[in-house]
Parts: C-alpha cells; structure tokens; sequence
C-alpha cells in the first residue's frame, strides 16, 4: 500500500468466535511511504514441508531449509517450528534410514554454504528466497538454460515439471521472421524428461526410465563434447563479443546432436 499522508497503520486480526481483537500498530507516518502485508497458513507451510523431505527422500540428499527467523521471529520462526515438527514426527528415523539429515540454516549463512559447496542436497526456501537463489545456482552451473523446474505435491505422486526460463519471447519472434536461433532446448527436454521418469516410477515402467536418464545424459554428454548453443558459448568466452559463428550450434544443429548421441546409448543398451 502507498500510502500518501500522514497517519497511522495497523494490522488487525478480528476473531470468528466473536472474541477479543488483536490490534498492533506497524508504522505511524508522519511523511508518504508505503507499507505491505503478508500471510500465511500453517497447512501450507505443512504441505510445503512435507513436499520437502518427500524430495529429500526420493534424491536421498540431505535437507537444508533457511530462514531469517532471527529478524522475522514470528514469521520466519513458524516455518522453522513447523519443519522441525514434522521431521522428528515423520521424517526423523525414515532420514537415518538412508544416511541423510534435515538441519535448519539462517539465509545469509546458507547462502554462503552454497557457494562453497559441491551440491549434492536439497535447499528448502521461502518463496521470494528460492526465486533469486534458484536463479543464482542455475546461472552458477552455466545457464537458465540449464535448469529443472518440477512443482512436488505433498502425496510425493503429483508432480508438475516445466523449463523455468518461460517463454523465451525475443527467440521465436526471431523464428517467426525466418531467421535462425541458437537457443537452448535442454531445460525443456529435462521438464519432459522428470516427468516421463516420475511416470515410469509410478508404473514401475523400466524401459521409460532408462530412456530419460539416457536423455538426460545424451544432454550433458554433448555439451560436454564442445557441442553447445551461444548462452553456454558466453559463459565459456566471457561475453557475446567474443563469441564468433562456428563456436556454437543453431537450435537445429544442436538437437541433432543429442539425438545422434541418444541413438548411440540406446543402441548399446
């Protein structure tokens, strides 16, 4: 809310069973500023745990979940309680099972860890948190390009997997004109793969899922070979300056590629 003169504002929670209200004052303004409001529940804060550890079970990767519930102790402080309810409930002996373990982080401290990190687990964040770091690590591994999106129910049978770079606008209107692209098809080669693979680990289907994980190697495998669209091309050279024609594949030119190295791995199987 902007808000444009002097006043004061307040958050008021007014009960349904008609008992007291809780009134707490936020700001008193004396010059125009702006405020904002924010909510949650303890079902979604649940069901977002759950769909956690599920993941951390199925990756069989330790769970780290960050919060600033130093500065947000009301808040951010929900979430930690919530997470640590749940996993010594449900989660606890299920983690020493298989040799992993939940442990809550401060954000900034997390932050931190990752960057030193060789991966290898999962990171539970806040919504706002895991937009800028999600895109962080990604850019981190060379490209947006480069990056799985796969939306997990808390049942751990419900998934939703898309490439996380959206629409990739100014490249098509550049298709549509006739001209050529270089623009890299390995996020959404992964949105389908990790949904192919969680359909054929519903259906126990074995033939599928060595198919997607043959995908998805043929993918790294001949990026690996030199063979790569002009995002990846940048991240080598240092910039778009330096980046010639012959140091990278057309659209085209680089699924042919994975395709050749796809058919080779499938014919040794």
């Amino acid at each position: 809310m902007v808000i444009k003169k002097p006043g004061k504002v307040e958050i008021v929670f007014t009960p349904k069973d008609g008992s007291q209200s809780i009134r707490s004052e936020i700001y008193n303004f004396k010059t125009p500023g702006i405020t904002m409001g924010m909510y949650n529940t303890d079902e979604s804060i649940e069901n977002f745990a759950k769909s956690c550890f599920e993941y951390a079970i199925a990756k069989k990767w330790p769970l780290y979940l960050s919060t600033k519930n130093t500065i947000l102790k009301q808040y951010d402080g929900r979430f930690k309680d919530i997470f640590q309810e749940i996993y010594e409930k449900i989660y606890a002996n299920k983690f020493k099972t298989i040799g992993i373990w939940y442990e809550h982080r401060l954000i900034d401290d997390m932050v931190a860890q990752v960057l030193k990190s060789n991966g290898g687990f999962v990171w539970a964040c806040k919504n706002y948190d895991g937009d800028v770091q999600s895109d962080i690590v990604a850019q981190g591994f060379g490209s947006l390009g480069l990056m799985t999106s796969v939306l997990m129910c808390p049942d751990g049978k419900t998934i939703e997997s898309e490439a996380a770079h959206g629409t990739v606008t100014r490249h098509y209107r550049e298709h549509q004109a006739g001209r050529q692209t270089s623009t890299n098809p390995v996020a959404s080669i992964y949105a389908w793969t990790r949904g192919l693979e969680h359909r054929a680990k519903l259906d126990r289907n074995e033939p599928l899922k060595q198919f997607c994980q043959n995908l998805e190697a043929a993918c790294l495998e001949t990026i690996e070979q030199g063979k790569m669209t002009k995002d990846l091309a940048i991240c080598i050279h240092g910039n778009a300056k330096n980046v010639k024609e012959g140091m990278y594949l057309y659209t085209e030119q680089f699924l042919e590629a994975i395709r050749q190295r796809l058919d080779d791995k499938m014919n040794r199987c």
